[in-house]
């Protein structure tokens, strides 16, 4: 389970390890639910898969989901169904969630879950990562995020792993290195 705050660059090496070529075949990405409405290139299936908050209720009230959380407005969710279908397959997964959702997913799985938490040079360089998206972060939702980021970074330590991400090379190398070693222990 890889977590960070937003802008500290988790979502772009999750999918920069998908497309690895030691990993393809190894890793699969899991797709969260989510009420918040589809940002420009991103696709139903692949990024998320977009529900209405009715659907989102529904499947909720189903047991059909096994962690959830709310942010800035929007419910986001880890589907039973897909995790199963993958741990079935014996596929390890990458997922990508908040502190909330890997301590649950942790609790859930303790003997074959691994925290990662991907922590930004600085609390400045990631107050620019999030102006830097521009249309995608609405300017209401800058402060929020921060004040998010800074308390999530303060409990970063009960990670199994803190990688930091200066460098996205740098920061990618560390990861899959971290992920290989794991993938030889289970």
């Amino acid at each position: 389970m890889i977590s960070g705050p937003s802008g500290s660059g988790k979502t772009t090496l999750l999918n920069r390890l998908i497309k690895d070529p030691e990993l393809k075949g190894r890793v699969v990405k899991s797709v969260s639910l989510t009420t918040r409405p589809r940002r420009s290139g991103e696709r139903q299936g692949r990024d998320y898969f977009f529900v209405s908050p009715e659907e989102f209720r529904l499947k909720l009230k189903a047991g059909k989901i096994l962690e959830r959380t709310r942010y800035l407005g929007y419910d986001y969710a880890t589907p039973k169904e897909f995790i199963r279908a993958q741990l079935d397959k014996a596929k390890s997964l990458l997922l990508c969630l908040d502190l909330k959702g890997a301590r649950r997913i942790k609790r859930f799985y303790p003997k074959n879950s691994v925290t990662i938490f991907i922590l930004p040079p600085s609390l400045k360089v990631l107050q620019e990562r999030i102006k830097r998206r521009g249309d995608k972060t609405k300017k209401e939702e800058f402060l929020l995020r921060l004040r998010q980021a800074k308390k999530e970074l303060a409990v970063s330590g009960e990670y199994d792993y803190r990688v930091l991400n200066k460098n996205l090379k740098t920061a990618q190398a560390r990861l899959k290195k971290i992920i290989l070693k794991e993938l030889m222990v289970y």
